[in-house]
């Protein structure tokens, strides 16, 4: 967990030190609330898709026999997981207002 809170951290921070250019040049308009959501969404994805596929490898290990099933519930989970990560995404793009300019 340590090394996860160092990762997103070091991400944001990244991000901030890469848009300091962009806010300093005065464009009006200008804000990332779309890419930090958008960043937050896949690291979440990721987080959470690498917890599913870690408890599946491990239940297939004590229990072979059924290994099967646990691998389709894990897709399955999976699946459901990247599906609401598009979601999420289309949201942060509209919500910056690349996709859909209001003005």
């Amino acid at each position: 967990m340590k090394q996860s809170v160092r990762v997103a951290s070091l991400a944001v921070a990244v991000l901030f030190a890469l848009a300091v250019p962009a806010l300093a040049a005065g464009e009006a308009g200008v804000h990332f609330s779309g890419a930090i959501g958008a960043a937050v969404t896949i690291i979440g994805a990721g987080y959470g898709i690498g917890k599913i596929g870690s408890s599946a490898v491990e239940s297939m290990a004590r229990q072979p026999e059924v290994a099967g099933q646990i691998q389709t519930a894990m897709i399955i989970a999976a699946a459901l997981i990247e599906g609401v990560t598009f979601f999420a995404l289309i949201v942060c793009i509209g919500a910056n207002g690349a996709a859909w300019p209001l003005s």
